[in-house]
């Protein structure tokens, strides 16, 4: 029996030890399970929340559920002397109330039943959250309210802005949280492995189309504009791959956090190891079970001794430390956009990356649509294969002389025009490998960017040099054929590149579900139209890449 069998095999009999029915502020009852170690205790306790209802927690903890994304319940109970207390968010699973997502509600009932843990006979009064994604984002803002008890939070893999970090990256509308929404916390809501079905009526897409700016809705829901109050001990995990979803979140909180003691680890899986790396007890015995110990137990374990920062470097087995996030020392490393052919890539125009601006006024249109794309903007190559970049703009570099290490947020300065009222830029940044045959190189993404043109307005006061900050709060159409500036944000990430590979810029107004999977973008048809990248002169488009001494 293999390791991953054993383990579905112990989580399938995994039950509560029993029900309970908190009643909260506004007289909702909220259902908890509790899972509680063998004798009397007491015992520090783990408080975990989200929509998905622990009747689902009998399901093995492995990558096709993602959203089974508790941690290893049973190995915190039973091996290392913790009270796990899962919550049913209101209106989900066997809670009352009405669902509606992060609201203000529901936050509350986060400070209630994390009061009404301290206050039982098995209870130290000491609790720390728990769990990833939705039950991060839960932690984040449950942190924002102070509750008394609520001793820490280990937010794994969880954002702290809807609005930033998926919903409308850059402004332009994903479809993710549409598929999440009706596809996955719908349905395990439906049909539980446990208990009776429940529907949950809340229209979170209907909600998603009328709320296309940053408003209140998005403001009440986003822990960002608060966590600053927050004096709760933070361990903020980003997963460098979920450039996509959470990873700007983690940063961004442990960034703005108020506390003085906080952590920022930045770990390196794809986006569905994520879900089972958290499921190991092997990860928790390292870099979490520490921070719960020392902060619920206080065992005196020297991890208030450990790098405020710590970030994997893709590419290489190293973890490196730092004391703030970017790290320093870095230099930022600028690259010009160049209509100059890289010879190295087959694709609309197969521009260059170069050191020095163009002396010569240039520009590139791309006609939208493509005739060749079939899946978003991608079409068959020459074997009739599908091929990424072919139908897309791409700046290539020369093959690096040297290693590149890249640490921190990126920044894409483009000058555009359209013919259009607006216009949406997607961006990847991939590490482009050595040509083997006649076929397009190989090449894995590193990060990307996103900007919808009418929302380039930046706040100086929220941004960086390297991290610009959009409102999103108004629109700010274009005026057809006019050149404009666009700072667009490269999701931060630490990745080494070798000596022999290139960089590559790729620029598109949508993505593809082949290269994107589940973090595409709603292709609108007010895109339909020509937009024109500028560069050399007074236009000079550029890359700034952070990069490690």
């Amino acid at each position: 029996m293999t390791t991953a069998t054993k383990a579905a095999d112990a989580h399938s009999t995994l039950l509560p030890t029993r029900t309970v029915m908190v009643t909260v502020r506004d007289g909702t009852e909220i259902a908890v399970a509790l899972y509680l170690p063998d004798g009397d205790g007491p015992w520090p306790a783990l408080f975990a929340a989200s929509p998905y209802r622990y009747d689902n927690n009998i399901v093995p903890e492995v990558p096709c559920f993602l959203w089974r994304e508790t941690g290893p319940i049973d190995w915190y109970v039973h091996q290392h002397g913790y009270a796990f207390v899962h919550m049913d968010v209101r209106g989900s699973g066997n809670s009352g109330g009405e669902f509606c997502f992060l609201g203000t509600a529901e936050q509350q009932d986060y400070y209630d039943v994390i009061q009404w843990i301290a206050e039982q006979p098995w209870s130290t009064g000491k609790i720390g959250g728990v769990g990833q994604s939705y039950y991060a984002m839960a932690q984040w803002l449950a942190a924002c309210l102070n509750p008394p008890n609520l001793s820490c939070i280990a937010a794994f893999d969880g954002f702290t802005d809807p609005y930033r970090c998926s919903i409308y990256t850059g402004g332009i509308p994903g479809d993710f949280f549409h598929l999440w929404y009706n596809q996955v916390m719908r349905v395990v809501n439906a049909s539980p492995a446990r208990g009776e079905p429940r529907h949950v009526p809340y229209d979170l897409s209907a909600a998603i189309r009328q709320h296309p700016l940053y408003d209140s809705y998005w403001r009440e829901r986003t822990a960002l504009e608060r966590i600053h109050e927050s004096r709760v001990p933070l361990l903020s995990v980003g997963v460098l791959s979920k450039m996509d979803l959470h990873l700007n979140g983690n940063i961004m909180g442990y960034q703005a956090h108020g506390g003085d003691k906080k952590l920022l680890l930045i770990a390196a899986a794809n986006i569905f190891e994520a879900v089972g790396v958290y499921a190991q007890p092997e990860y928790h015995e390292k870099w979490l079970l520490p921070f719960y110990d020392y902060h619920l137990k206080g065992e005196q374990n020297g991890y208030q001794e450990i790098a405020p920062v710590r970030y994997f470097v893709r590419n290489t087995s190293e973890v490196r430390t730092a004391d703030r996030w970017p790290p320093k020392p870095v230099s930022v490393r600028t690259l010009y956009l160049s209509p100059e052919h890289s010879c190295s890539v087959v694709s609309l125009n197969d521009g260059s990356l170069v050191e020095s601006l163009p002396d010569t006024p240039a520009s590139t249109d791309n006609h939208f649509p493509n005739p060749g794309w079939l899946w978003g903007v991608v079409g068959l190559g020459e074997r009739l294969a599908p091929d990424p970049v072919r139908r897309v703009l791409t700046y290539t570099s020369a093959p690096l002389t040297e290693d590149l290490v890249i640490v921190g947020p990126i920044k894409l300065v483009l000058h555009l025009s359209s013919s259009n009222l607006d216009a949406d830029v997607l961006v990847k940044l991939s590490e482009q490998y050595e040509r083997d045959g006649d076929g397009q190189p190989q090449s894995a993404i590193i990060s990307k960017g996103w900007l919808r043109a009418s929302h380039r307005s930046v706040d100086p006061a929220k941004s960086s040099d390297m991290a610009p900050y959009h409102p999103h709060d108004h629109v700010e159409p274009l005026v057809p054929g006019e050149v404009y500036e666009l700072e667009i944000a490269i999701m931060p990430t630490a990745c080494r590149i070798e000596a022999g590979r290139r960089l590559r810029l790729e620029l598109a107004n949508g993505d593809s579900a082949l290269t994107d999977q589940i973090f595409t973008h709603e292709y609108q048809l007010f895109k339909i139209g020509t937009d024109t990248v500028h560069h050399g002169g007074a236009h000079a488009s550029r890359l700034l890449l952070p990069v490690a001494e």
